[in-house]
């Protein structure tokens, strides 16, 4: 299959294919590793936590680069812990999911994932609309905005793509795709209405978390605690 997206790349003159295979070499490994390290700390609740703790930490090192803001990585953790923190206390408070190993590990990786993925669409696109657009910002400023709405003027349209993913995901679960969450539990012995639950749990705390984290984003950009230096330079105090 690397083979065949190797080979597409090459003919479509994407130029990805060394990226292509170094992903999947890189994948191969870091699976291997996770996977030996998981079977270690899913007998321990606590153990579990700190691992879910680890998974917050690399998503935001690798969001805040992913946007070109790596300094302003602490408001890029609160951005995804606003997203991440009250999804999980739902989850795991309602007992829904029960606070063990199996249960934080995998339901923790989804929610912090997701809003890893919301929080990198809603920062370059917004900071794409700020390079594009910055005249937008000094004209709304012009005319008496304030900068961080005349700001939220210019980005809050490109932002809502950013939710784009998880909404496609959800309007066609079950038509479409046949998620992870749904596919795990069948696989693991589960019914069908089981696996249904679980999947509708993940992609309902997805876009709770999803939703707001990007507003939360969206928020720390204009108060320009989230934002490349380029931008940050040129942009209006």
């Amino acid at each position: 299959m690397i083979g065949v997206a190797v080979l597409a790349s090459r003919v479509g003159g994407l130029g990805l294919g060394r990226d292509l295979a170094t992903a999947a070499v890189r994948a191969v490994v870091q699976l291997a590793v996770v996977a030996l390290f998981i079977a270690a700390v899913l007998s321990r609740s606590w153990a579990s936590a700190l691992f879910a703790l680890l998974m917050f930490a690399i998503a935001t090192g690798t969001t805040a680069r992913r946007v070109g803001a790596s300094t302003s990585w602490p408001w890029v953790a609160v951005a995804l812990g606003c997203g991440v923190a009250p999804v999980l206390a739902l989850v795991f408070g309602s007992g829904v999911v029960p606070f063990n190993g199996a249960g934080i590990v995998p339901v923790a990786g989804i929610i912090i994932g997701g809003t890893m993925t919301a929080h990198s669409l809603t920062g370059r696109r917004a900071f794409s609309a700020l390079r594009e657009e910055r005249g937008l910002v000094e004209a709304g400023m012009a005319l008496g905005l304030q900068r961080c709405p005349a700001v939220l003027e210019v980005i809050g349209r490109r932002s809502r793509e950013a939710l784009t993913p998880v909404l496609d995901q959800t309007r066609t679960v079950g038509l479409v795709t046949l998620p992870g969450a749904f596919i795990g539990v069948l696989l693991g012995g589960g019914s069908a209405i089981e696996a249904g639950t679980a999947q509708l749990l993940v992609l309902v705390g997805l876009l709770a978390a999803e939703t707001v984290t990007v507003v939360v984003t969206q928020q720390l950009i204009a108060a320009r605690r989230v934002m490349p230096a380029d931008i940050r330079a040129t942009l209006p105090p």
